[in-house]
């Protein structure tokens, strides 16, 4: 197998990390910042931050926008919507971008590269009608509206998607919806205007064709975000995760995304890319976190030492750096799988990064904040904010416990009939 990048690819990658170094990360602790101040004075901390359009405008201007739409797609979208008029990234290519991109909380967002945006235009790419596209899609890529998707439900274990008890029943020519969802990305921003919804619409058929997904507007009629819920203290503006319930709301069945007991195959396919995006994105920020603690090792002195000399200090740099290179072979080979065809291989590469990667991150960023002292614990520096972020990936997309499962389950069939 062969990971290195197409000529294009290592041409996008280093364009995309200068543009990180040099125009994201020198404003972001002020961006991050002003949220908190609007935050604490009760101003609106949801509507994103001017800077945030000014990026995203220059980021266009040199062609880094909506890099991460599939090479079967990418060349019929260049014109109008943005990228640099190439045939699109393999899962190889934009792996080594989106590490990049990972590198800070606001990059994703500024080159239109942000989850559950990439993952709901790629649903709407592969099985949208044209319609749904005109409509959704195409808004989406020129970033003038945003997207959320409603999935995991309060009340029942949602690590079991089978179990999901929010309904969507097609009467006549309407779906039905009622439920409520939680932890659904996106809902606090003013511009998210459309919801990929999946709920139970057959419950007496096969349990993976129970289900299906229906795009449903913000703005209709039975649609409330009941509140904005905090990830360990932190409200991740101007995204955000909601609580959000449905009352006896109503769509065309026109809106159904593929057709009816379908949204387990829908699932499947948005999951695999999506899962190699958050894990190069937590790779990026696993490097930073380092770049971090090696600056800090260097340049602090206690009893007389740097402290990259106190305390085991080199040790645990130098495991960082094997940890780090370790996850990026593997969601490499994992990308690398994706690119052939979702085998049963690629299937368990996915779980595998899905578990490796995230525990990895927590222990780079960990030590990092342990080299910051208590600067590390604060605002100050981005690590705090980092490590809520990798210990939220254990679960999102699937807990540990369900890759590992789905390890195990491919692998002992190896051995059974």
């Amino acid at each position: 197998m062969d990971f290195s990048l197409s000529p294009r690819a290592a041409d996008l990658r280093e364009r995309v990390h200068a543009f990180v170094t040099s125009e994201v990360e020198p404003i972001e602790a002020e961006a991050h910042h002003r949220i908190t101040r609007l935050r604490e004075s009760g101003g609106d901390n949801w509507t994103p931050d001017p800077v945030i359009a000014e990026l995203q405008a220059k980021a266009r201007e040199q062609g880094l926008w909506n890099l991460f739409l599939p090479a079967e797609h990418a060349g019929s979208y260049a014109a109008d919507f943005g990228t640099d008029g190439g045939e699109g990234l393999t899962n190889v290519d934009y792996a080594a971008v989106a590490e990049v991109m990972g590198r800070s909380f606001l990059a994703p967002l500024v080159f239109n590269s942000n989850a559950p945006d990439t993952g709901n235009m790629e649903v709407l790419l592969k099985y949208g009608t044209d319609e749904q596209r005109a409509q959704w899609l195409e808004p989406l890529l020129r970033a003038e509206i945003r997207s959320a998707f409603c999935m995991t439900e309060p009340a029942i274990a949602s690590s079991d998607a089978t179990n999901m008890a929010a309904t969507a029943r097609i009467e006549g020519d309407e779906v039905v919806i009622n439920g409520r969802k939680w932890w659904s990305t996106g809902v606090g921003n003013p511009d998210c205007k459309i919801f990929v919804f999946m709920g139970l619409s057959d419950p007496d058929a096969d349990r993976h064709s129970r289900h299906t997904m229906v795009l449903v507007p913000r703005d209709a009629a039975g649609v409330k975000v009941e509140r904005m819920l905090t990830t360990m203290g932190y409200y991740d503006e101007p995204l955000g995760h909601g609580e959000v319930s449905f009352t006896d709301v109503r769509v065309p069945v026109g809106n159904v995304l593929l057709g009816p007991g379908r949204a387990f195959e829908i699932a499947q396919g948005r999951l695999g890319p999506g899962r190699v995006h958050h894990c190069m994105r937590a790779i990026g920020l696993a490097e930073r976190a380092l770049e971090l603690a090696c600056a800090r090792a260097v340049s602090r002195t206690a009893f007389g030492k740097p402290i990259a000399n106190l305390g085991g200090n080199r040790e645990r740099i130098a495991d960082a750096r094997i940890a780090i290179n370790r996850s990026r072979l593997l969601v490499m080979h994992a990308a690398w799988l994706l690119d052939q065809g979702m085998s049963r291989e690629a299937y368990s590469a996915v779980s595998e990064i899905k578990v490796e990667v995230p525990n990895m991150a927590l222990g780079v960023i960990d030590m990092a904040i342990q080299l910051h002292g208590g600067g590390g614990m604060s605002d100050d520096f981005p690590l705090a904010n980092a490590w809520v972020g990798a210990r939220s990936l254990r679960l999102a997309d699937g807990p540990d416990e369900v890759h590992r499962n789905v390890i195990a389950k491919i692998e002992l069939g190896k051995y059974t009939s």
